[in-house]
């Protein structure tokens, strides 16, 4: 991953209504959800969650299928590791080892292991 996409991906990510959608969509995997129940979910207008949801798809977040009438976006989970690799890639000044607190975070928490992919 490169400067410009953990860029793009933190930007998405800052805004609080795109934060808790892209929390959602985390939690619907692998199934996915339709953009109209995820804005009911939500209690925000459909038109503004679809601005929503291309924020987090230019960023690679998120991705949409069509779906009969509707569009299930899922998590792109792949980016999430991507962008965590990268922020810990040169992590404690290159003893990765150093690293194990943020790491065994994910190992202990059954919750966590079930969204990663």
């Amino acid at each position: 991953m490169e400067n410009t996409d953990v860029i793009l991906v933190l930007a998405a990510l800052g805004q609080p209504t795109r934060l808790e959608t892209f929390r959602h969509l985390v939690r619907k995997e692998p199934e996915g959800i339709a953009a109209g129940e995820l804005a009911r979910l939500m209690a925000v207008p459909q038109n503004t969650m679809s601005a929503h949801l291309a924020v987090l798809a230019r960023a690679g977040l998120v991705r949409g299928e069509r779906q009969s009438r509707s569009i299930v976006y899922r998590a792109e989970l792949g980016r999430v590791q991507a962008l965590v690799d990268y922020l810990l890639k040169d992590c404690c000044g290159g003893h990765p080892a150093l690293c194990g607190p943020l790491t065994s975070l994910v190992a202990q928490d059954p919750a966590l292991q079930s969204t990663c992919p």
